[in-house]
């Protein structure tokens, strides 16, 4: 008997751009001991978070190679057991760049899942940063095309988002929220970096939705900014749900070992409508994705797309119990092909 497609084989066009599934959280660390303890939670908590090792705000002035090194060290380490650590380098424009680079791929390259770079002034420095990756690639004789993450926080590379969402080596873009506001030479309000001003101003509301809408357009991850504000878990969460529900981000910032629980918990679906789009999926997949009548509602495969990807959603931020166990089995078996999703 032949097996039955998976849903994401059945429903989507296998010429239409797919995008990487990437963890819900993107946890930031700069120290050492702040790097250590992150390790030691996604030891804990599993791979529904990344890490990603600071060597810019992190790196002390004079210090950034040596920081670099450890970045490189903590990353070959056995505390990196789900492969979900990436680093922040110095921004392109940096003197020290490009031997902060070669210093993390030499060391790390061949673990590392992503390299964030900061600060483009526009699509040209990302072209630039990406060959200037390839090429660190090809120093240390890694034949890989390492996936980019981007910050959007420049005038810059607000008004060439879309184009930098289509840079076939960019995964995400980041809104960095704290530098574009500096960036507007006191236009926009302090109050604008705290976790609700920064839903109240018209230029930050403007640059989170053509971040996301870009990132959407290409099949890149868009990934929300900071809540500085990390002892305020009511602040953090109203900020991470706003983000995932009203924004269309599908990943966030965490500052704070203490934030990543609640980002996780944000972007999760509700058991109701993981419930909703089981029932809607499995009877669907039951009809041989005919339309059916669920509720009194008629849902096609446009309806099945969007609840499937509920499904890949609760799967993605609890691995073990978002779903029943059955369901999970035959539709997420184990094995390489689906150690992304």
């Amino acid at each position: 008997m032949t097996t039955p497609p998976s849903p994401r084989v059945a429903l989507f066009d296998p010429e239409e751009p797919a995008g990487t599934p990437l963890p819900v959280c993107d946890h930031y660390a700069g120290t050492e001991a702040l790097m250590r303890k992150s390790l030691a939670l996604q030891a804990e908590l599993g791979p529904v978070f990344d890490i990603t090792l600071d060597g810019e705000d992190g790196a002390p002035v004079g210090g950034e190679i040596e920081h670099a090194q450890l970045i490189a060290e903590l990353v070959m380490s056995a505390g990196n057991r789900h492969g979900r650590i990436g680093a922040r380098v110095l921004p392109f424009s940096h003197p020290k760049f490009e031997e902060m680079l070669d210093t993390v791929i030499a060391g790390a390259g061949s673990r590392l899942a992503y390299l964030m770079v900061p600060k483009p002034r526009g699509v040209a420095d990302v072209q630039r940063a990406a060959r200037a990756l390839d090429e660190a690639l090809a120093r240390a004789g890694l034949p890989r095309a390492l996936p980019m993450h981007s910050l959007i926080e420049t005038h810059g590379a607000l008004l060439e988002v879309a184009q930098i969402a289509a840079h076939p080596r960019i995964e995400s873009l980041s809104f960095g929220l704290m530098d574009f506001v500096s960036a507007h030479r006191g236009a926009i309000p302090y109050t604008a970096m705290s976790a609700k001003g920064q839903f109240l101003h018209p230029l930050v509301l403007r640059a989170k939705v053509e971040i996301a809408a870009a990132c959407h357009a290409f099949a890149k991850t868009p990934s929300h900014c900071v809540v500085t504000e990390f002892k305020d878990q009511k602040a953090l969460l109203a900020a991470a749900e706003r983000a995932c529900r009203e924004f269309g981000y599908t990943r966030m910032w965490s500052i704070h070992p203490g934030q990543v629980r609640t980002i996780v918990d944000a972007f999760s679906p509700t058991a109701a409508e993981v419930d909703q789009a089981i029932d809607i999926v499995t009877a669907a997949q039951a009809a041989a994705w005919a339309p059916i009548r669920h509720d009194d509602r008629l849902h096609d495969r446009a309806s099945y797309r969007y609840f499937w990807q509920v499904i890949e959603r609760a799967h993605r931020t609890d691995p073990v119990h978002g779903l029943p166990a059955e369901l999970r089995l035959a539709w997420f078996p184990p094995g390489p092909a689906h150690a992304a999703e």
